[in-house]
């Protein structure tokens, strides 16, 4: 589906695709960054920890990007004020 404009319109597809993505990428660099420090028990917990909430927001913050994106020429229907000119 495309919009008038010729832009693709809102895929569920690719909301999902995108945002997994991103939360995987963010615990792919959370493991090698756990595998370079090396660090002890508490340290590493933390770490994975904060990887975790990073994939988490990661996610978030793509499928709100897209979903803004999509759906950014969509107004809300706004009640007529009585202000204008009247239609027939």
């Amino acid at each position: 589906m495309k919009n008038p404009d010729g832009s693709p319109g809102f895929s569920y597809a690719r909301l999902a695709f995108l945002s997994i993505g991103a939360a995987t990428l963010v615990l792919v660099l959370t493991t090698v960054l756990v595998s370079v420090i090396q660090p002890g028990p508490d340290l590493g917990l933390t770490i994975a920890l904060l990887g975790v909430f990073g994939a988490i927001a990661a996610m978030g913050f793509v499928a709100t990007r897209i979903t803004n994106r999509a759906f950014a020429d969509v107004e809300p229907n706004k009640p007529d004020s009585g202000d204008g000119p009247a239609t027939q």
